[in-house]
């Protein structure tokens, strides 16, 4: 009776081990059979009492377990690996009747927006990372009538400072930099013991323009040369150019720090501002239409920008600038990365609300600065987050509501106001009470 219940289990798990071995690595698959196939282990089985065969089973099926991938935090990063954006997928579907009524909503705007095909850019609005609405209408070069398409990039000016902003953020959630620290720690000639990380990203530092004290007087900048971010630093660390107002007492909008940022960013990754862009953000999202501007490479390739009569503008010293602005991209880009922005793990949690939290508050009222997102707090509770911008001819929207998971992206490249109102759409999506002309 015994031997007849042993050959049997000996049978069973010779079955249970031929389909185990079918759903493991060739590799796996040789050292079990070496270990079956070896006299001494058959000689084992076959004398193995039932329990000692049970376990050599449990043993061997606990192995068929798949390995979950384990995925390191930005944190948790060797501090040779930089921390990388990632896309944002598998968010819920939009129906087919939701999308047609929305945009027909959209497209009336538009039309009243831009009447008479007077768009000269590009426009997209989505939801869930669903686009919704899309249109790409005039010139890229209006002297050549090369038309503007969706994959054509475009100066986004001042929203590049949302993605300087989102490298920076990376970088501090990887334990690589910390927002309170100093940036003369960093930066070893800057000047200004009190700034921190968080002073430039929330425009706090009291800094002057770099646009300003570069344009008056010969001493401190020529015009005739092309300014660089290093030439900025120099100058306010040689030139005696003093701070406007004290560290983190008023809130001022200024460029000047994020062209500091984009150098932080250089410092701490060992890498151009370009190529650490392309690394933290752009290739990981797949931008493929995005690139950080080269003066010396890109000037007679990248597309010009207009002035409202159609007049071209050309370029200055302070075009090879960059961290504040000098990013080319598209709106199909722009969403890739503004869902990525709102994936749950883009930040740690108490990061992340350090984000959208309203910094400058010496005088009541709605508008305020985070960490490289203006917005809008109204009383009612309701938030709005966005970010502008105005270059030469070039004019950019960026409004996103994590909210709502709504994204709304507006570039031009001949100038125009009308570029701000896309903020009016909002209304579609959820309770941003905007009267009929706010911008």
């Amino acid at each position: 009776m015994t031997n007849s219940i042993s050959k049997k289990i000996r049978i069973d798990l010779k079955r249970k081990t031929l389909e185990f071995t079918k759903k493991i690595t060739v590799q796996n698959r040789m050292i079990i059979y070496i270990c079956l196939s070896s006299s001494s282990k058959m000689n084992f089985i076959k004398n193995a009492n039932i329990l000692q065969i049970l376990l050599l089973f449990l043993v061997l099926s606990s192995c068929e377990k798949e390995k979950k991938k384990v995925e390191l935090t930005d944190a948790q990063l060797p501090k040779n690996v930089l921390p990388k954006m990632k896309p944002l997928v598998n968010e819920p579907k939009l129906s087919a009747s939701y999308i047609k009524i929305t945009r027909a909503k959209i497209d009336s705007f538009y039309k009243k927006n831009w009447p008479r095909n007077s768009a000269n850019g590009s426009f997209l609005v989505a939801k869930n990372g669903q686009i919704i609405y899309e249109k790409y209408e005039g010139y890229a070069n209006l002297r050549k009538k090369d038309p503007i398409t969706s994959t054509t990039p475009i100066h986004i000016a001042s929203v590049s400072k949302v993605l300087t902003a989102a490298a920076v953020l990376k970088l501090v959630n990887a334990k690589r930099l910390d927002l309170d620290q100093k940036v003369n720690t960093i930066l070893k000639e800057f000047p200004f013991r009190d700034v921190t990380i968080r002073t430039l990203l929330n425009h706090r530092s009291g800094m002057r323009n770099y646009a300003y004290f570069t344009d008056r007087d010969k001493n401190i900048w020529d015009r005739h040369n092309i300014l660089t971010n290093q030439d900025i630093l120099t100058i306010m660390a040689t030139k005696n150019i003093g701070l406007e107002s004290i560290t983190d007492t008023r809130f001022a909008y200024c460029n000047t720090n994020y062209a500091m940022l984009a150098l932080v960013i250089e410092k701490v990754t060992k890498l151009s501002y370009k190529e650490a862009m392309n690394q933290i953000i752009f290739k990981p999202l797949g931008m493929k239409n995005t690139f950080v501007f080269d003066y010396e490479k890109d000037k007679d390739k990248i597309i010009p920008s207009y002035k409202a009569n159609k007049v071209e503008i050309g370029k200055d010293y302070l075009d090879a600038v960059y961290g504040d602005k000098n990013i080319f991209s598209t709106p199909r880009d722009l969403l890739k990365f503004d869902r990525a922005r709102n994936r749950p793990d883009f930040l740690e949690p108490k990061l992340l609300s350090q984000v959208y939290k309203p910094y400058s508050n010496e005088r009541k009222g709605t508008k305020n600065y985070g960490l490289g997102i203006r917005m809008i707090n109204w009383e009612t509770g309701q938030n709005f987050y966005f970010h502008n911008g105005w270059w030469h001819g070039y004019t950019s929207s960026y409004i996103t509501l994590p909210k709502d998971k709504v994204t709304i992206i507006a570039l031009s490249n001949k100038f125009t106001r009308q570029t701000y109102s896309v903020r009016k759409l909002s209304k579609l999506f959820g309770d941003y009470p905007f009267e009929g002309d706010d911008e």
